[in-house]
């Protein structure tokens, strides 16, 4: 090389600063010295990412396959992994989310518990991929002040198993996640997942046994685990219910739990458990915590989660009405079986009182005054058939109870009067009574039933039993002192509760009849029958013609006011047709009775077609300015320190109407009520509500009258009796306030 001077070696090290040009080779010089410098640059760049990264603890990390990115935050993290690395030819996927929390944290099951939300996921923005659902592992219990809560700790995989519709074709997972992590505080979370999945071979990823090992613990039908429900009772009623379960297991339990799952029943408390001597029985009594209780138990499907350890099952239960008490019981049922039949006998006695017995009176007095002068053997006996008709009618309102209760319907005292089919009955029977009391017809009856001697239908034994079903009937719509306490209790129990509860109710109605039959001789001390009878009997019929108009203005509020004149109408013309028969020719007489049996039918058909009227239940009303009762409403006027009164009423209730007129809309309480800080609720069952038959449930109560108060001091309600005084009223709104 030519025209380049040379350096001493102690001088190379310029060449890494500049280049040098002295000469005419100066072009390779350049070239030369300007690689140099680039490789050093490249070198002291890539030792200072190194040391920055070193210093800040960050290490990049790709995502491995058949996972997404992690998100992270103070609670932990959170990705979406594949239990392959490919989509396969049939297309099925089986995908994770996958939670790994800090020490302290949880998330919810899909039932929270008393507080929290489970996770929410939504799958917009994927493609070739359908909606995946989750699958939930066995929850732990972790209570926390009183609170119930269920969810993981640690670390959990939902698993969610997926299809791509068409295998030929990438997945393209794209998934919000919105979910709660609780520590000493909870957080509301949101993340956004992605995982992509290409068609091929679905060979197994890093996450197949994680996802596996989770799916494990997702609750079966049992069998695999040795593990059965055996029983599932409802115990108690209102705020005393506790669900029981019974539980069977083919290994030795070691730490049982129970969850149960019943949204529109009740939320339950920490189980107790009581194990067999070789552990493999154990029975959970799962209380109802006060106020939470929406419907009877009994009847009510529930979904039932059992863990042990790494061992779980679910199953969907229907409690029976159980028998035995609970287990926290030292003493029995309070006041017990024994105690609740007397307090029955007494409400069924005190209901021969109320206002609702009170317009089929005329049965009655009919009953006892045709005995005058009579024979003690025929009195006894037909004061015994009363007496026997009022029981007999009382038994198949238990049967009908026990039927509605298995079929998981509502039920409650006076239900029946909810039905315009009913009512519509009724109308018909109270009609051809009073027709017949008036002596506008005289149809040839069997005599079995009734003798033709002035055609009043109380003069053999079968007419005295069916005059004391027939006023049993008449009597439901009230509710007595006492008798709501026995049909709370029986309604909670079993079938034989049910029984015993209401035949003590149909004795306690029937002992006047039948303390007439021991002691005969005060009816046949009465005045022979005579034509004076005939003016009784008039009178008496336009008693029950008063009770057909008032159950037809209750038809009216349930079935329109053309369903309810039509039903009227044609019965006031039967009862004409009926009054003119033994003017018209013999041979008239058939078409007589076929126009009056279609009448019949007329009314007894219309209230099927008629149209109910609009909901009751606000606006003013007498003295008191009313609002329209709903839970929500209820609870959130509690929180707000309001006081409140409920009022749960009907049009076919008579002691309610009685209640209104003597207390709640006159005086000193109808001045409290309009007051302000002070809000009334009306609860309208003149027509089947399921809120109102709950509503009445969480107080034990299955019939009305019913009225509560509700205030700062009494948040769960103060149940006030079935008939009012303005000292107890005014008793509860002070002790509320």
């Amino acid at each position: 090389m030519t025209g380049v001077k040379a350096f001493p070696a102690n001088s190379a090290k310029h060449c890494r600063t500049a280049p040098v040009v002295i000469d005419t080779g100066r072009r390779a010089v350049l070239l030369f010295a300007a690689r140099k410098l680039k490789e050093d640059m490249m070198a002291w760049i890539k030792a200072a990412l190194t040391a920055a990264l070193l210093l800040t603890g960050m290490t990049a990390q790709a995502a491995e396959p058949g996972a997404s990115d992690w998100a992270s935050s103070e609670s932990g993290k959170v990705r979406l992994v594949s239990a392959t690395t490919g989509i396969g030819e049939a297309g099925q996927l089986r995908l994770g989310l996958q939670f790994k929390l800090e020490t302290g944290w949880k998330i919810y099951w899909r039932t929270p518990g008393d507080a929290g939300y489970p996770p929410k996921l939504d799958w917009a923005g994927s493609a070739n991929l359908d909606n995946p659902q989750p699958r939930w592992p066995a929850p732990h219990r972790f209570v926390l002040a009183g609170l119930q809560n269920y969810g993981y700790v640690d670390e959990v995989i939902l698993p969610l198993d997926a299809k791509a519709p068409d295998a030929k074709r990438p997945v393209a997972a794209r998934l919000t996640v919105d979910f709660l992590a609780c520590a000493q505080i909870c957080v509301p979370q949101k993340v956004e997942l992605g995982l992509d999945l290409s068609p091929g071979p679905a060979e197994p990823s890093a996450f197949a046994h994680d996802i596996g090992r989770f799916t494990a613990l997702v609750p079966g039908d049992g069998r695999r685990h040795g593990l059965a429900l055996d029983s599932a009772e409802a115990l108690g009623g209102g705020d005393t219910s506790t669900l029981r379960l019974a539980v069977s297991s083919a290994e030795p339990f070691s730490d049982p739990d129970a969850f149960v799952e019943a949204e529109d029943v009740a939320a339950f408390g920490q189980p107790r458990v009581s194990l067999s001597a070789d552990r493999r029985k154990a029975v959970f009594e799962l209380p109802v915590p006060a106020g939470s209780l929406l419907k009877p138990l009994a009847g009510a499907p529930m979904t039932v989660t059992v863990t042990d350890g790494l061992r779980a099952f679910e199953a969907t239960a229907t409690p029976v009405p159980g028998t035995a008490p609970p287990m926290a019981a030292t003493g029995g049922d309070a006041p017990g079986l024994a105690g609740m039949l007397l307090v029955a006998l007494l409400g069924g006695l005190i209901l021969n009182l109320m206002p609702c017995v009170l317009p089929v009176l005329s049965i009655k007095v009919l009953g006892v005054l045709g005995h005058g002068g009579g024979e003690r053997s025929h009195v006894r006996a037909s004061f015994v058939a009363s007496g026997a008709g009022i029981v007999a009618s009382f038994l198949a309102l238990a049967a009908l109870a026990i039927g509605l209760k298995q079929a998981g319907a509502a039920v409650g005292w006076g239900i029946q009067f909810q039905q315009p089919g009913f009512l519509a009955l009724m109308v018909v029977l109270l009609a051809l009574f009073a027709a017949n009391l008036w002596g506008v017809f005289e149809i040839p009856m069997p005599t079995v039933l009734f003798n033709r001697g002035g055609g009043v239908p109380h003069h053999t034994v079968a007419g005295h039993f069916l005059s004391g079903a027939f006023a049993t009937l008449l009597a439901t719509p009230c509710s007595a002192p006492f008798l709501g306490t026995a049909i709370g209790f029986a309604l909670a129990r079993g079938a034989s509760e049910i029984v015993l509860i209401f035949t003590a109710l149909g004795l306690g109605m029937a002992a006047p009849y039948l303390a007439v039959a021991v002691w005969p001789d005060m009816a046949l001390k009465l005045p022979r029958p005579g034509r004076w009878m005939v003016g009784v009997r008039k009178a008496l019929g336009l008693a029950l013609a008063g009770t057909g108009l008032w159950l037809l203005t209750v038809l009216m509020a349930q079935a329109g006011l053309l369903a309810a004149l039509v039903t009227g109408g044609a019965m006031a013309a039967a009862v004409a047709v009926l009054g003119l028969r033994h003017r018209l020719p013999a041979a008239a007489r058939p078409a007589v009775t076929a126009c009056v049996v279609a009448l019949v039918g007329l009314a007894l058909a219309a209230p099927f077609h008629g149209t109910a009227n609009g909901e009751s239940g606000g606006g003013a009303d007498g003295a008191v300015t009313w609002s329209r009762f709903d839970s929500q409403t209820l609870a959130r006027l509690v929180s707000d320190g309001k006081v409140v009164f409920v009022d749960v009423t009907a049009d076919w209730c008579i002691t309610c109407k009685v209640n209104k007129a003597a207390v709640i809309e006159r005086g000193e309480v109808a001045r409290r009520l309009s007051s302000p800080g002070v809000v009334a609720l009306r609860a309208d069952w003149t027509k089947p509500d399921d809120g109102i038959s709950h509503y009445l449930a969480s107080f034990g109560r299955y019939g009305i009258p019913f009225n509560a108060v509700y205030g700062p001091s009494a948040p769960d309600g103060i149940a006030l009796p079935e008939l009012l005084s303005e000292a107890e009223v005014l008793a509860a709104l002070d002790k509320a306030r």
